[in-house]
């Protein structure tokens, strides 16, 4: 097998190199390593499959009893075999300030229990959004977003089959694409059989679409190049949302986060033209900016490619015409944004991150994420790191109740 040192030889300089003293055997920090530390690691240990099994085992053993740092923990799944799946590696559930737990609290109702349309404090509409399964009343099986879930568990499913049958790529099933995907599966018959929407659909044990399943190299250079994500962990909930100033996609002005904060919630939704679930999940997102324009601001943010054709290439992509290489300066990346934004249809300002990726780095924005940020500017809600952590459903909740609380303390000050 070819050694990964070689796919990665030149990412970066022999100086950098020498960070790979952060894994020597004293006390490992809980710092969050830095990508030349990571990739001087491997190139050390080896790029084998045998080598990387060590590796992981030797991760483990350091950071034993302590705090794990999220790129190791990924880098020690890649080590051991993962294919990226849900509860992978640095892959695990949002982070909020609100939950069924303070809703429950606040209307003085035990956990175990559930709230009835004429408890709820809130108004109609917030008790709507909350009541996930609309039985007419908010439980705790309703805040439940876990893995785990059977409703998620189902959402992947339906995602999956959605993306096999949206020939555009652009999140929005027509009536053409379903009865194009009809005539395709049917080859002539006026039906379809559930062996054949199931031999149509099913990509493989692996789990992926034909044709983008990653190796273990593709998925550490990945992980170097912050292409699956970003080496940082961004803001923890009630910390400050780290401020930036970015360019619109057109070039027509820019925008500064602490400027837009005071008057409305803000929601952050981060992603990239060549993630598929990102492309799939993100209408969801663009119909609850439509919902709340009147009381919250969305600001997009345009982040690195996760499926470059230079990089981890998915043929999916390439199948709805999403094939551009990574970009290499501002004009480039703004020229792909300009893709997403036309192909997307964005109602909200989609803002493009500098080449060095300082916000994406920041708010650990790619290759997808959602943030909630109150109007003290503090961070509500920090959703899981995408794909399988971009959720409009719980970010919605999430923001309802960041609005519910703001409600309900306006009112007792107005009272008082």
């Amino acid at each position: 097998m070819k050694r990964l040192s070689l796919v990665l030889a030149g990412l970066f300089s022999m100086g950098m190199i020498m960070a790979a003293n952060l894994f020597a055997d004293q006390q490992v920090s809980d710092a969050t390593p830095t990508a030349a530390a990571l990739e001087a690691l491997v190139k050390e240990k080896g790029s084998t499959p045998e080598e990387l099994e060590k590796l992981a085992d030797e991760l483990e053993k350091k950071y034993a009893g302590g705090t794990v740092p999220e790129s190791v923990r990924m880098l020690i799944a890649i080590a051991r075999g993962s294919q990226m799946g849900p509860g992978s590696g640095w892959f695990g559930p949002a982070q909020g300030r609100y939950s069924w737990t303070w809703l429950a609290k606040l209307h003085d109702v035990p956990e175990s229990e559930s709230i009835t349309t004429a408890a709820f404090k809130g108004t109609p509409e917030i008790f709507n959004r909350l009541d996930r399964n609309k039985d007419g009343q908010v439980a705790a099986d309703d805040f439940d977003w876990s893995d785990r879930n059977p409703y998620v568990q189902q959402s992947y499913i339906v995602n999956r089959l959605f993306r096999r049958i949206d020939q555009q790529g652009d999140g929005r099933l027509t009536r053409d694409e379903l009865l194009s995907f009809f005539d395709k599966v049917s080859q002539g018959k006026d039906f379809i059989r559930s062996e054949d929407l199931r031999d149509a659909l099913i990509g493989g044990p692996s789990g992926f679409l034909p044709g983008d399943a990653p190796n273990q190299q593709v998925l550490i250079r990945g992980l170097l190049l912050g292409e699956v994500g970003s080496l940082n962990e961004g803001p923890k909930v009630d910390e400050l949302a780290p401020d930036f100033e970015l360019m619109t996609q057109d070039g027509s002005r820019k925008i500064r986060l602490i400027e837009q904060i005071g008057s409305k919630p803000i929601v952050l939704v981060f992603g990239n033209f060549t993630c598929g679930p990102f492309r799939s999940f993100y209408p969801m997102v663009d119909e609850l900016c439509q919902r709340y324009q009147s009381d919250v601001t969305f600001l997009a943010v345009y982040v690195r490619e996760a499926h470059p054709s230079d990089g981890w290439l998915m043929e999916s992509n390439t199948k709805v015409g999403v094939k551009v290489a990574q970009p290499q300066n501002f004009a480039e990346r703004k020229s792909v944004a300009q893709q997403c934004f036309a192909k997307l249809k964005y109602s909200m300002p989609l803002l493009v991150d500098e080449i060095n990726d300082p916000v994406g780095n920041a708010y650990s924005g790619m290759p997808a994420r959602l943030y909630v940020i109150d109007t003290d500017g503090k961070v509500t809600y920090k959703g899981g790191r995408g794909p399988f952590g971009f959720k409009s459903g719980e970010m919605e909740q999430a923001l309802v109740m960041t609005l519910l609380d703001r409600q309900l303390k306006q009112a007792a000050s107005v009272g008082k």
